[in-house]
């Protein structure tokens, strides 16, 4: 007959496979984690440029776009002393101003007038010219410049001229003056200089035109500004909010190589526009300082993933748990269906053999009447001693049964019960006391019940020459205790905890021929539903005690 395999099925290799799959998942997405999060630092390194360029270059803008315009309240009407005041003004508040040239210039048709450039009869002449600087104590300082100083600023003087004539040839009343206009014509922005002559009204630009073209015109003089702003890039100040990705950002000449040399270094640039073109910024910064903020961003994101693993290990555990604890479970159902077969076979066996006998025998004497109606009783006895327990232990765990307790004399109780004893086991060296001073509030049934696994388990357990058991039952201030000493093979420390889970059994040469593991289970149910402990102290081939702990 084959053999039948009673093992519980554990599909570990399902569960290793997804063990693997889990850590290859993991490790690939740290990985790809890693070098997307290396890409995204690298993009905002060449990216982030931009807003540092915003930010530098917006005090220029805002003087370009804003300040400058202001001169054109004045309308022509600025002396030197006002000049003076504006400059002054400009140069405390835009640092990267280095100088600025002022012109009182004269539109007239007054050719007697040197020096000048002259278009046909109009006249552009330089009435008077000065510059504006700050010494080194942070002081304005004004000058005055000559004929021979002015020439150096020639060229840009002649090129507003030339605008300004080219303009008026084609403003007639009709036409409309555009920003774009404006721009083209007032303004001229050169590497390190801004030139800016205050926009006229439409009209002057019609009297100017008028003058150019009519020689017999009466003299007129009208007065006009021209600023020649000297910039310095240099003296921006860089705002670098961005330390995270750059170590050092500096406004450098657009004539300095840029060449990286340094393998441990990266460098990116971006041009200054207009007045600021000769310069560019150039953004420094240390694959190490890069490879930190790398390492600041991906902790999160492989801590999340490193949770998100652990999570499923701990899945993976519990998953582990559950088969190994199923497994046990298994077996133990398993052990306690056969045990409790073999339980109910043995007694069953015994009492059809007898009635077997019974029935084939011609005739019975009184002895052989006596014996089989003996062993007709134990078997009996101990089919419904079997059947109670199950069924007692089934009505605690589900509570359905109700707790009929009774005052009981403990003198009385020991006296009834070990009196049984004696008969049961007749070679059993029994050894109680009581002393106590109240009776005990119990079940005197599951009472009994749990004395009799007890004692039981004291008689089965121990050697032919040791069947021996002490019990006694104390009073202290609050619990009455009661103890159950025997001199058996005892128990291992380490089976303590368990002895006293359901179908659990111990191995030894005592347990071979089986038993459903129900016991003692039985005996911490009942007790503790009478609202009582139980607890074991053993020493293995020296013997164990149990103690039953009841509050007075």
């Amino acid at each position: 007959m084959a053999k039948v395999d009673v093992r519980y099925r554990k599909n570990f290799g399902l569960l290793i496979a997804f063990l693997i799959v889990v850590t290859l998942l993991y490790v690939v997405t740290v990985l790809l984690g890693r070098n997307l999060m290396t890409n995204f630092v690298e993009a905002e390194f060449n990216n982030r440029k931009a807003e540092v360029f915003d930010e530098t270059i917006k005090p220029f803008n805002d003087f370009f776009y804003s300040k400058i315009p202001e001169v054109s309240y004045y309308q022509g009407f600025l002396d030197v002393n006002q000049a003076s005041g504006i400059s002054n003004t400009i140069l405390r508040k835009n640092p990267f101003i280095e100088k600025i040239v002022f012109y009182d210039i004269l539109f007239t048709n007054n050719r007697l007038l040197s020096p000048g450039i002259s278009f046909n009869n109009l006249l552009f002449h330089p009435k008077s010219t000065y510059t504006f600087n700050l010494d080194p104590e942070n002081k304005l300082v004004k000058t005055k410049l000559n004929a021979e100083l002015t020439k150096q600023y020639a060229d840009d003087f002649n090129n507003m001229a030339i605008k300004v004539v080219s303009f008026l040839d084609r403003v007639n009343y009709s036409s409309r003056i555009s920003d774009a206009d404006l721009y083209k014509v007032y303004y001229s922005v050169n590497p390190g200089k801004i030139t800016y002559l205050n926009i006229p009204r439409k009209s002057d630009l019609l009297s100017y035109k008028n003058l150019m073209e009519d020689p017999h015109a009466p003299l007129v003089e009208y007065e006009q500004d021209w600023f020649i702003f000297l910039v310095d890039p240099q003296k921006l100040a860089v705002v670098n909010r961005f330390t995270n990705l750059y170590e050092s950002i500096e406004i450098i000449p657009v004539v300095n190589s840029s060449l990286n040399d340094d393998a441990n270094s990266i460098i990116t640039e971006f041009p200054l526009p207009g007045a600021l073109s000769d310069y560019k910024l150039s953004f420094k910064t240390t694959v190490s300082h890069l490879t930190k903020e790398i390492n600041r961003r991906f902790i999160p994101v492989v801590f999340g993933v490193s949770v998100l693993y652990i999570v499923l290990l701990m899945i993976a555990y519990l998953i582990n748990r559950n088969i190994l604890i199923n497994s046990k479970l298994y077996r133990l159902q398993y052990d306690f269906i056969n045990n409790l077969t073999h339980e109910f076979k043995t007694p069953v066996s015994v009492i059809k053999i007898a009635g077997n006998n019974i029935q084939s025998a011609d005739r019975l004497s009184d002895e052989e009447r006596q014996m089989y109606g003996r062993i007709l009783d134990q078997e009996a006895d101990k089919l419904n001693n079997l059947m109670n327990k199950l069924l007692s232990f089934s009505q605690i765990e589900n509570k359905s049964i109700k707790f009929k307790a009774e005052r009981i004399d403990l003198n009385d109780f020991f006296d009834s019960i070990f009196s049984a004893i004696k008969l049961k086991y007749p070679d059993l060296q029994l050894d109680y006391s009581v002393n106590v001073e109240k009776d005990l509030y119990a079940d005197p049934v599951l009472l009994s019940s749990v004395f009799q696994n007890l004692i039981d388990n004291a008689y089965k357990y121990s050697e032919p020459d040791k069947k021996f058991l002490s019990v006694k039952a104390q009073q202290n201030k609050k619990n009455i205790v009661i103890t159950f000493e025997d001199k058996g093979i005892g128990i291992n420390k380490v089976e303590f905890n368990k002895i006293f889970k359901k179908f659990y059994r111990v191995k030894n040469q005592f347990n071979q021929q089986g038993s459903i593991g129900l016991g003692l289970a039985f005996c911490k149910e009942v007790t503790e539903f009478m609202g009582g402990e139980i607890k074991v102290v053993s020493k293995q081939h020296e013997g164990t005690t149990f103690t039953l702990i009841f509050p007075v």
